[in-house]
């Protein structure tokens, strides 16, 4: 009987490694673009990445993750009523946990493009503007790659540290591994080894990450001075 909990936890991990990766994927796109707001002359723009970063890392995950999925059902449905449609609306679990966890992580990869940018001799990108490079030629051929090798460190902790924070999904009905741990926990009156099990697929998820950042590390810091992980 245990053995079908074991394999529905199992199926559970895909679920998320699916909300890690969607989120980390929503998380760079948010810390390019914060990178950017903050790195910019448009006042603007600057105070807007300012009070991302800020106000986002100042406010628990948990709260954020209740707040985008409790409080925009209820103004999604709010506003359906006043349009004149039926509400009772809920917003999918899956939507809802990548939105809030790239959303949260966007604000401190923010931060990591941000030194990773600064640390690359401003000459270089405007040596590729004098040439008649285009500032996303400049981004593409000059900028991201030495990027990578600066960045890599600061988003190695973001990525462990949001990928741990996929357990929250659970809080809302998610079927991840550790909301599925925790119904066969109650089920059973057996929690502790399904929770075991999933603080090993965890842990086993965190080395191999660790292992691969390590490697592209390596690639990108050839011929310079290793910093370890």
């Amino acid at each position: 009987m245990h053995s079908a909990y074991y394999l529905s936890i199992l199926k559970g991990a895909l679920v998320t490694v699916e909300v890690a990766l969607l989120s980390l994927a929503v998380a760079i796109v948010l810390g390019l673009l914060g990178a950017a707001a903050k790195l910019s002359r448009n006042r603007p723009l600057m105070l807007l990445g300012q009070l991302y970063t800020t106000v986002v890392r100042g406010i628990p995950e948990l709260i954020l993750m209740l707040l985008v999925f409790y409080g925009g059902s209820t103004v999604l449905n709010l506003t359906l009523e006043k349009l004149g449609y039926s509400a009772g609306v809920r917003i999918n679990p899956m939507l809802a946990g990548v939105l809030t966890i790239g959303f949260i992580y966007g604000a401190y990869m923010t931060e990591n493009f941000r030194g990773a940018i600064k640390a690359i001799p401003i000459g270089q990108r405007e040596a590729g503007l004098a040439f008649g490079m285009g500032r996303w030629q400049v981004f593409f051929r000059i900028t991201l790659p030495q990027m990578i090798r600066y960045v890599v460190p600061g988003f190695t902790n973001s990525w462990m540290a949001l990928l741990k924070a996929t357990a929250l999904v659970s809080l809302i009905n998610l079927h991840d591994m550790t909301y599925l741990a925790n119904k066969a926990g109650a089920a059973t009156r057996e929690p502790f080894s399904f929770v075991l099990m999933t603080a090993v697929l965890y842990l086993l998820m965190t080395t191999v990450s660790l292992w691969a950042l390590r490697k592209i590390h390596a690639r990108y810091s050839l011929g310079t001075e290793e910093v370890r992980l």
